[in-house]
């Protein structure tokens, strides 16, 4: 395809040939062939524009940068918004894949990635073709890749969705997060659907404040319906988080639909009659007049509103009620949220959680005082270079939450792990509590964590979920939450199997 086809945005300069021929886009200088076009995208820890000259002895033809190049025959567009950019120019190349899909956004600070699957798997027990880009991974069919970012680059975005539309998928269920919608990640893509689950206090080291963070979620619900598909559009909203209220105030080109667990608030979709067991959560949910009973393995009010979500999304997007409650009752585990371990029949239980906010480790901690545990046993840290306010309000809920806590290191990355800690401490020593333990390495918190735990006890194994690795220093080391548990898990099995033996040669001598 020509350059000059590409160009849609006339606010650029261009310096060289625009009848050159693009086989290709990349922003990654390694993954440059002959006739490619490279973005030299600016970042926080490098710059794209260190890698032109690699790109060009790769073979780009084409160079799109912020500030020109100091370059001889190369083709150059110089553009101001870079990023917008991007995504018109990767929509026009990969011939606009959004509007061959049923796409439904998801954003808000907890629920996203539960909410995907549970709708992937009422799309799948629908016998419909679906694909995901999310947290855990991005997915569709058999196919599936790992992922870096909860939501990728433009360019993956419509590179993966072009791939979809080539494999006959029909939907898309994407995560939308708050960086790739102040980034411009989705710019352009047209969603049909956009759930919003909640707001709470997170990535305050990207924005100012919570209302700049409010500001860049609403942003999915304001380009609804500014688009070229002209089917009917949905907002469905949360309306029992103060953040839902405001975002149900915005004039949207939507129908606007709310899901609520509170009486007193008018909702298109709610729950009542909640009972949450530790196998699950039961309610009745009442829509359009009637009433069902919704069975879901996943235990806590946080679960029951992803489900609303999910139930509502699934209406809108004309499933029946039958295959709908079929994809509920058939929901899988779900990657590091509530994850159960085996404890080997040994008496206490072990659950591993992504909960990495103040406000979702309050609704893990809540789930499981309700549930009756003689002891909970918390691990948890915080990120490294990463909102440090919430740090303290985690610390404060851990302690005053759980019976005893292990304070140890999440993804410290380039902060020095003991300082984070110490971050974390200010929270506890302000509710004069003195039930938990520092124990910087996670595994060795982890160990004594199942070492000491006891009939009746749970450990709630907090902050990484899903991760198959730690951030330290600049480096990623393999670390696996569920598989260290299960390690100490089958020590202390062995440990008592050894016991039981001694005992018993006791007793036979």
């Amino acid at each position: 395809m020509k350059l000059k086809n590409l160009l849609q945005n006339k606010n650029v300069t261009i310096i060289g040939d625009e009848n050159i021929e693009i086989s290709g886009i990349s922003y990654d200088s390694r993954k440059i062939y002959k006739n490619y076009a490279f973005f030299a995208l600016p970042g926080y820890n490098t710059d794209g524009r260190k890698y032109i000259s690699e790109a060009i002895l790769r073979g780009a033809s084409v160079i799109i940068t912020k500030t020109k190049h100091d370059a001889n025959n190369i083709t150059q567009v110089i553009v101001e918004d870079i990023f917008h950019f991007m995504s018109i120019f990767c929509a026009k190349f990969y011939n606009y894949p959004d509007r061959e899909l049923n796409i439904i956004g998801i954003t808000g600070t907890n629920g996203k990635t539960t909410t995907t699957y549970i709708l992937e798997s009422i799309f799948i027990n629908s016998n419909i073709d679906c694909g995901v880009i999310g947290t855990i991974n991005y997915r569709y069919k058999s196919k599936v890749v790992s992922g870096n970012n909860t939501t990728p680059q433009s360019l993956d975005i419509y590179r993966i969705m072009r791939e979809m539309v080539s494999d006959n998928v029909k939907y898309l269920i994407m995560e939308v997060s708050s960086h790739a919608l102040s980034l411009g990640r989705v710019y352009g893509i047209d969603f049909d659907i956009a759930v919003f689950t909640n707001l709470t206090r997170d990535h305050l080291d990207f924005y100012k404040n919570e209302n700049d963070y409010f500001e860049a979620k609403s942003i999915l619900f304001k380009r609804l319906g500014v688009h070229t598909k002209r089917n009917k559009k949905y907002a469905v909203i949360n309306i029992d988080d103060p953040y839902g209220k405001k975002l149900s105030k915005i004039k949207i080109n939507a129908e606007m639909r709310f899901y609520s667990a509170v009486d007193k608030n008018t909702a298109d979709f709610k729950a009542k009659n909640i009972v949450i067991t530790n196998k699950g959560s039961v309610f009745d949910l009442f829509f359009n007049n009637e009433k069902v009973k919704i069975e879901i393995r996943h235990m806590g009010l946080h679960n029951i509103y992803n489900a609303m979500a999910a139930f509502a999304v699934a209406v809108y997007s004309g499933i029946s009620l039958e295959k709908i409650l079929k994809g509920l009752n058939n929901l899988r585990d779900i990657p590091g949220r509530l994850e159960k371990i085996d404890t080997r029949g040994m008496g206490f239980e072990v659950t591993v959680d992504y909960a990495h906010t103040d406000d979702a480790l309050k609704n893990v901690l809540q789930v499981l005082k309700g549930l009756g545990f003689k002891r909970i046993i918390t691990i948890f840290g915080c990120g490294g270079n990463r909102d440090r306010v919430k740090r303290p309000l985690m610390g404060k809920i851990a302690s005053e939450m759980s019976d005893f806590v292990f304070i140890t290191s999440d993804n410290p990355r380039t902060e020095d792990p003991y300082q984070i800690i110490l971050d974390i401490e200010t929270g506890i020593k302000k509710s004069n509590k003195e039930n938990y333990k520092v124990v910087v390495d996670r595994e060795i918190a982890i160990k004594e964590a199942v070492m000491m735990a006891s009939k009746d006890d749970i450990i709630l194994v907090a902050g990484k979920g899903h991760e198959t690795y730690q951030i330290i220093g600049t480096k990623k080391i393999k670390f696996n939450d569920v598989k260290i548990a299960k390690k100490y898990i089958d020590i202390k099995e062995k440990q008592k199997v050894a016991l039981k033996q001694i005992k018993q040669k006791e007793l036979i001598f």
